[in-house]
């Protein structure tokens, strides 16, 4: 099976060397950019060195819709086609040569204009949209960067910033400077208005941490355990950080979690949050995530999209290890159990994959390659686990690598045999359940969590004392085992348990009360109301929501209670605090136009998207539409996040259901933006 193993990898590896890798290295790539945020174009210089392997009389950058404004009139020529910016001389083998030029480009995507913001998301989207590079993730090049923006703006990219220029009293030039080489879906910048502050790893990287002004009290919560994440890969990955230093900003309308650009993350605004906003929606796991990918992505770099999982795998693998060194064992092996579920549940359904499926979804490169990693880790020991990723790091570092790299060191370190965890975990696609099962067992916490579970087929009558014995488990998710299995027994029965939930003080019991609870009964009535209290917006969401419901001669007194409170960064209790202030009657009877003309206002690209889905779904159901809500959701349609375009798309369909929203449209379609009016001309069929 090994055999099979290795013809399979260089099959799926082969077609890498059609893009030119065996002929040419691009070495190093400087460039010049100037971003306009009015136009939204870039305009920018490049100079590019690279070597030649094998004499050939052209090479290409990819460039998508790049135009070049000029080149060098001596060296080589350069000339550009729809996607390729092409290099060509009468090249030797084994010589160096350098090509310059300007040019200009008006990205569709990979480099976006989100509000004040300026920032980049290569990965799957290709640099080449913005900076013409190589799309093919085995030519590593040092980028060298400098970035031209406002003074009042803040520049982020890639490595080290040496310096900037005053160029006069518009423009300010940074300049980033590399070390060392990385592929070119991994070059990023940031453009907007951020502060920082900065932290030191105990081996010494700097760490610059980013936020708006306005959030300046929501560093702490974001960023907590940032460092003692960053000294713990250092020490179990056993390799030291290989960048200059490392640098966190949190972005508008960022397409995913996070992005782990080379000593760069990106991340979404939406895991800004304060000390009540961390207990429901923390950082901590994207956070390790992304850092582990310095190593794991970064300095060694799949050759192909079939060993993916040594990118994604080991990144989520070392984010669990992290999350283990910061909340224990039981917190790890519940992190792995849930895991396993869905895998499980997904192999039960025939969707089961290989890992060296280059198709595979990112359940399977991500928890599946996790899995792996933590079985192989079982069978050949600590020891031999550490030393083969040390050795695989060291061996292959700035360098790509495929599946046989890494388990060929794996192999030199330890005598078990490991063919049959390959073909187990690598080839097979149905998840192996029983082995991760038998793994699982061996945490005493996992034992109580499935026995907690079982719990769960008995009649209320013959578990009463196991339910109060989960409510008071010294843990925070067997407590919700036990009130999630209150919601299937009667009320009158179920009241005494909920009490003692309420009593625990537990904030994650008390959440499980609020959402299992659709009907509040009176003798609950206080213990309910202190919801209101917990420190988290989740719970005090469906506590507002779920009282102003039940008891309405109490609405005033709950609107009171929450007013002012926005919630997380998509201001969930704001808007819901909205409508239900002018829904209730009575309330702030003046001040009425002025809620419903905020939660509307909410719905504009102003704000981000997360805001806006929620404002659209909060006026679809009051029904609030009016011009400038109609005009919104069109521009909404055509965003550049694909969830809330989608999301927008929907809606829209069903607003123009409404002859009136329809004519609406109608008669403002010729003073819409251009990529707005194209969309409705195709949704409304006019030429």
């Amino acid at each position: 099976m090994k055999h099979l193993l290795i013809l399979l990898i260089l099959f799926t590896t082969f077609g890498n060397f059609a893009q030119q890798t065996d002929i040419v290295d691009f070495l190093r790539i400087e460039a010049k950019i100037n971003p306009n945020s009015l136009e939204k174009k870039i305009t920018g210089s490049l100079r590019c060195t690279f070597r030649i392997l094998k004499a050939t009389d052209s090479v290409f950058l990819d460039a998508i819709d790049i135009k070049i404004l000029e080149s060098a009139l001596k060296g080589v020529t350069v000339t550009a086609s729809e996607k390729r910016i092409w290099l060509t001389d009468s090249f030797i083998e084994g010589r160096e040569y350098t090509a310059f030029f300007l040019y200009e480009a008006q990205p569709k995507q990979t480099l976006y204009f989100t509000g004040n913001q300026i920032w980049t998301q290569g990965q799957g989207k290709y640099t080449s949209h913005w900076l013409p590079s190589i799309d093919d993730m085995n030519d590593k090049i040092e980028f060298d960067l400098q970035i031209i923006a406002p003074p009042m703006n803040t520049v982020i990219a890639n490595g080290k910033r040496e310096e900037f220029m005053i160029l006069d009293e518009k423009k300010i030039a940074w300049q980033f400077n590399m070390d060392r080489p990385m592929s070119s879906y991994l070059a990023a910048l940031v453009i907007g208005d951020f502060d920082k502050i900065e932290i030191t790893s105990s081996s010494g990287v700097p760490i610059e941490l980013y936020y708006k002004p306005k959030d300046s009290n929501k560093v702490e919560p974001t960023y907590r355990y940032t460092k003692e994440i960053f000294d713990f890969l250092e020490t179990e990955i056993g390799v030291p950080y290989p960048w200059q230093n490392y640098k966190q900003v949190p972005v508008r309308d960022f397409l995913y979690a996070g992005m782990e650009n080379t000593t760069l993350t990106i991340f979404s605004e939406a895991f800004v949050v304060d000390s009540t906003g961390f207990n429901d929606r923390n950082y901590i796991n994207v956070n390790a995530h992304e850092m582990a990918h310095q190593w794991f992505g970064n300095l060694v770099t799949e050759t192909s999209g079939t060993h993916h999982w040594l990118q994604e795998g080991f990144a989520t693998y070392y984010a669990y290890l992290a999350e283990k060194e910061l909340f224990g064992n039981d917190y790890y092996y519940r992190t792995l159990y849930n895991s396993a579920e869905q895998l499980k549940a997904l192999s039960e359904e025939g969707k089961g994959e290989s890992l060296l499926n280059p198709k595979a979804s990112s359940l399977t490169f991500y928890e599946k390659g996790a899995w792996a990693l933590h079985i192989l880790r079982e069978l050949i020991g600590d020891t031999a686990f550490r030393l083969a990723v040390k050795n695989y790091l060291t061996k292959y570092q700035y360098k790509n690598v495929n599946t046989e790299n890494f388990t060929a060191e794996v192999n030199a370190v330890s005598d078990v045999n490991i063919a049959q965890w390959e073909e187990d975990w690598l080839l097979q696609s149905a998840f192996k359940a029983e082995q991760a099962f038998n793994s699982l067992m061996k945490s005493d916490y996992i034992k109580a969590y499935l026995n907690a579970l079982a719990v769960g087929q008995l009649e209320l009558k013959d578990k009463r004392e196991e339910i109060v014995g989960m409510l008071n488990y010294d843990d925070d998710f067997i407590g919700q085992l036990a009130i999630y299995q209150l919601g299937n027994e009667a009320l009158s029965e179920a009241i005494p348990y909920y009490k003692i939930g309420f009593e625990t003080g537990n904030l994650y019991t008390r959440q499980a009360i609020a959402f299992t609870l659709q009907t509040i009964p009176k003798e609950l009535q206080k213990e309910y109301e202190s919801l209101l209290d917990d420190d988290s917006y989740v719970t005090k969401e469906l506590a507002l929501y779920q009282l102003w419901s039940t008891f309405q001669d109490h609405r005033v007194r709950y609107l009171t209670a929450t007013k002012g409170i926005e919630g997380f960064q998509d201001r969930n209790l704001r808007l819901l605090w909205l409508a239900l202030a002018f829904l209730t009657d009575g309330y702030e009877v003046s001040a009425k136009p002025i809620f419903k003309k905020e939660l509307q206002g909410y719905t504009s690209n102003r704000y981000s998207f997360e805001i806006r889905q929620k404002a659209f779904e909060y006026v679809n159901e009051l029904d609030w539409y009016d011009k400038d809500v109609i005009e919104n959701l069109v521009n909404a349609a055509v965003h550049h996040n694909w969830r809330f375009r989608n999301f927008s798309r929907k809606l829209l369909s069903e607003v123009l259901k409404n002859p009136m929203a329809k004519e609406i449209i109608m008669n403002e379609l010729d003073s819409y933006p251009e990529k707005e009016r194209d969309y409705l001309k195709t949704k409304l069929e006019i030429e």
